[in-house]
């Protein structure tokens, strides 16, 4: 890769991680289930309007908006609101790689290699490692929320992969149109319209910013710069830098938050990112659909760029 698109996806990853402490900065003024509507809202608007129409049918777009949008997202921020800390959740995100795994071998018939079974049984482990580690010093109801956000993650991946959407960015896009309703309307009910409303009346610079950031930087220039980085070069070369967003998040959420990172949690971060990297490229001929065609084409096809998000974004 040239010097300057491996700073580019650095600083993309780099944005990824910094945006689980802008969420924390963001549950302080606003709702969980509000905040993410306005994160959608802002995300979608006017952007939807400059991309151009979506390349693929509505049933993916509404069925992505509301996996993605609605319950991965949602459960996040809910998670987070309840005492999640930010670093673990950059972390704990990762295991959607061998949810997305699990799932795709159940739906679309493709069996994980050797290689990769055992990548998923080492991300588990790190899973596992975490959970005792957050059930010691904190609400273990929240870590369960997340990992459940985690597994929301992993379904919209696999209804991502079928709908094979050829322009990532619009594709988000016009996601983002989709979950800004139902998440106002399931604030109204449980969260209250006296909640929501002192929120808004009270906002401020910090408030704003932080739907700002997470809507625009995250989404618009993090997206957009991932996707320039796959149609430029191979998926399994843009790939591996994913596996820095758990790194940036714990990291910045140690320096701006004070959360402390203790030995187990190292440990945890090891286990999962390891696992998660063997999971993800790790293997890569190994897996195959069933029934697939196992011969190579006379000519090599050219690469196409996954239509899921990078493994760890936000």
């Amino acid at each position: 890769m040239r010097p300057l698109h491996i700073a580019l996806a650095v600083l993309a990853t780099f944005f990824w991680g910094l945006n689980f402490v802008v969420i924390e900065v963001g549950l302080g003024h606003f709702p969980p289930l509000l905040f993410t509507a306005l994160r959608f809202l802002v995300a979608a608007l006017p952007a939807v309007f400059l991309v151009g129409r979506p390349q693929v049918a509505f049933r993916w777009i509404l069925a992505v908006g509301l996996v993605l949008g609605v319950a991965k997202f949602g459960l996040l921020f809910v998670g987070m609101e309840r005492g999640m800390p930010a670093g673990l959740s950059s972390l704990v995100l990762q295991i959607q790689a061998v949810f997305t795994a699990c799932i795709a071998a159940v739906v679309l018939g493709e069996r994980p290699g050797r290689v990769r079974l055992a990548g998923m049984g080492v991300a588990l482990c790190g899973v596992a490692l975490a959970a005792v580690d957050e059930g010691g010093s904190g609400p273990l109801g929240a870590f369960v929320v997340v990992l459940a956000a985690a597994f929301c993650w992993g379904v919209s991946n696999v209804v991502m992969r079928k709908a094979a959407p050829p322009d990532g960015l619009r594709f988000i896009v016009w996601v983002s149109c989709v979950p800004v309703l139902p998440l106002l309307a399931l604030s109204l009910v449980f969260e209250g319209p006296e909640r929501d409303w002192a929120a808004l009346r009270s906002l401020d610079w910090a408030g704003a910013g932080a739907v700002v950031y997470i809507a625009w930087v995250v989404t618009i220039f993090g997206f957009g710069v991932w996707g320039h980085l796959l149609r430029t070069y191979d998926a399994s070369t843009v790939a591996p830098f994913s596996l820095l967003v758990p790194v940036a998040g714990m990291s910045s959420a140690a320096l701006f938050l004070g959360e402390e990172i203790t030995g187990l949690r190292w440990a945890a971060a090891l286990l999962l990112v390891g696992g998660v990297a063997v999971t993800s490229l790790g293997g890569r001929g190994a897996g195959r659909r069933r029934g697939a065609v196992t011969h190579r084409p006379a000519v090599p096809a050219t690469p196409r760029a996954p239509s899921a998000p990078p493994s760890g974004s936000p």
